[in-house]
């Protein structure tokens, strides 16, 4: 995989990892990669690539690294207990259904609302990798919505 102006590539831990030059490499993201999210590609444009990070279940707060590819976004959506998402890597868009467009990057903390309806990416020349805390999962169902259009999309990268 690459970035936008420099190389990048997944390093055998799985992380992202950027060459700067022929001598030094720096880690992007403590946070695994993880695999392709195929299970729900249908909710997306784009790839995006999902980790999941806790498996105690009996904490019923799973916790997932999601990265976004250069370009992906998730549909519209709602969870009805709501979500955390805090920005690990890169630069991402964030809208909340009738709110304006917000840019986030790294060390930002989301915090969505029971049955908010909204959708999140990687901006148009960034990837993006966040941290997706679902809380109470048993009982918090996802609830998938309509595609962000490219044209709602565009906008939102001008913002």
């Amino acid at each position: 995989m690459f970035w936008t102006q420099k190389q990048w590539w997944r390093s055998s831990a799985n992380l992202i990892v950027k060459k700067e030059d022929h001598n030094s490499q720096s880690i992007v993201s403590a946070f695994p990669v993880g695999k392709e999210n195929t299970d729900l590609s249908k909710y997306f444009i784009g790839k995006s690539y999902v980790a999941s990070l806790t498996s105690n279940k009996e904490l019923n707060l799973p916790i997932a690294n999601v990265t976004f590819e250069p370009g992906c976004r998730n549909n519209w959506h709602k969870h009805t207990n709501g979500q955390i998402l805090i920005a690990v890597v890169g630069e991402g868009l964030f809208q909340e259904r009738g709110k304006d467009i917000r840019r986030i990057k790294e060390g930002d903390i989301i915090e969505i609302e029971p049955n908010v309806d909204h959708w999140h990416g990687a901006t148009k020349d960034s990837w993006f990798a966040h941290l997706s805390i679902i809380p109470n999962q048993e009982s918090n169902k996802n609830t998938w919505l309509e595609a962000v259009n490219d044209e709602a999309y565009e906008a939102a990268n001008k913002k």
